[in-house]
């Protein structure tokens, strides 16, 4: 047996559109709840939302029967993290913050077994290999293996063309918020300077070969996104979507 085919990777170097969401409750039966709405991807957020390593396997877990194809958010680019996740059943990971094509070819090492990478090789007592049953895992795992990386600083944004230079990252991830923050509109990601700076970003992203992605969490952003060429995208967060639509029912029905 070989390593898992990476639908969602596949489905990248077709040109497919994703269509995503995030996960923020950083519990197993909520995931597993998302895992039915049908979404192409599921985002497991370790940045923002209140997960460990345990969480982070159990929401794998309760994903593994969907066809929501999971992608883990490590909080930051650190390769002891990234072993974990990948060895925990992680085949795509997403990391914060990337602000140089340095950084960029360390985090591709980071997911790759020697000698290309300097990923630890103990994945047969793991559930990446399902404890072993897997045994040509660690000769497969590699091209199987997606790595998106987050430009979401003016640094980031300055160093754009040089790490899309670098061979074995798949996707670039525009963040809104934390690019719009960095350039001085505290979050208003709608502002025309940012949204010029985000559109110019993911034609970029796309003249080279990789797959552009960003979050939006109304229609008109989402809309503005799939026409400036975004290619994966997240549409929504599963804490925002249970908070509006709970307001809504209690605003619509409180008589007093």
């Amino acid at each position: 047996m070989t390593a898992p085919r990476n639908s969602f990777k596949q489905a990248l170097l077709q040109g497919k559109t994703q269509i995503g969401c995030w996960m923020s409750f950083a519990e197993s039966i909520t995931a597993e709840i998302m895992g039915t709405a049908g979404f192409d991807w599921l985002v497991i957020d370790g940045e923002h939302a209140p997960n460990d390593i345990r969480s982070i396997r159990d929401q794998l877990l309760a994903l593994a029967a969907s066809d929501s194809h999971a992608v883990v958010r490590v909080p930051v680019g650190e390769t002891w993290l990234i072993k974990m996740v990948l060895d925990a059943g992680a085949q795509t990971v997403l990391v914060p913050i990337v602000e140089s094509a340095e950084q960029a070819r360390e985090l591709v090492r980071a997911c790759r077994y020697p000698p290309a990478g300097v990923r630890g090789v103990g994945a047969m007592a793991s559930r990446t290999t399902m404890y072993g049953s897997v045994g040509n895992y660690i000769q497969t795992a590699d091209q199987e293996i997606c790595l998106l990386l987050q430009v979401e600083t003016r640094a980031g944004m300055a160093a754009l063309d040089e790490i899309l230079e670098v061979d074995g990252v798949d996707g670039v991830f525009i963040g809104p918020a934390d690019l719009s923050t960095d350039m001085g509109h505290q979050g208003n990601s709608a502002a025309p300077e940012v949204r010029e700076v985000i559109g110019d970003a993911l034609s970029r992203i796309k003249a080279a070969g990789k797959a552009p992605g960003i979050l939006a969490t109304n229609d008109e952003a989402r809309q503005a996104y799939l026409d400036m060429g975004a290619q994966f995208l997240a549409v929504g967060i599963d804490v925002m979507l249970l908070a509006q639509t709970a307001r809504d029912l209690a605003t619509r029905w409180k008589t007093d």
